[in-house]
């Protein structure tokens, strides 16, 4: 009965600082907020793009996304970017999600533009650019050689008909 005492302590402690986690992580869940000000893109599609990626100018990180969400009336994604205060962004600035490379994760781009105006804290990006998905892409290209070859065989039997009432209205 006295070694179980210990081992029931011990047992205790690592509950509480699990929850303690726990609650930690939950918390801060949405959102991440590391200083700066705000800036707001919307997005048709955010792909793999989640809180905490980073938002680059010419590969250097200047920020991370904020948080997601989704507009209810125009269902576009939402993205909110902290930008680290010391980067000032033009007004005709434009942000895309691309990808660090074939297996790499997603970040927000952004192309600064050449306007002497600088985009406030709360403002939102002008011109924006979606993900691009790759396995989409893939399954078009697959798709489309496949339909290629089927393509160039009718054609070549339509056209080796003479009768004109045969060919398709």
């Amino acid at each position: 009965m006295v070694r179980r005492v210990p081992e029931l302590l011990a047992g205790f402690a690592v509950i509480i600082v699990a929850a303690f986690f726990l609650v930690y992580a939950l918390r801060g869940v949405g959102e991440i907020n590391t200083g700066g000000y705000m800036l707001k893109a919307q997005f048709g599609s955010v792909g793999g793009l989640t809180v905490g990626s980073d938002v680059k100018i010419g590969g250097v990180v200047i920020g991370h996304v904020a948080s997601e969400e989704l507009n209810p009336t125009t269902y576009a994604a939402i993205v909110k970017l902290a930008i680290n205060n010391n980067i000032k962004i033009p007004t005709d600035s434009s942000a895309s999600i691309t990808s660090d490379g074939l297996l790499g994760g997603p970040y927000v781009s952004v192309s600064p533009g050449g306007s002497n105006n600088m985009l406030k804290p709360g403002a939102s990006f002008p011109v924006t650019q979606s993900a691009i998905n790759l396995e989409d892409l893939i399954g078009k290209f697959i798709f489309s050689m496949g339909n290629g070859s089927s393509k160039s065989q009718s054609a070549g039997a339509s056209s080796s008909s003479t009768n004109p009432a045969a060919l398709p209205q």
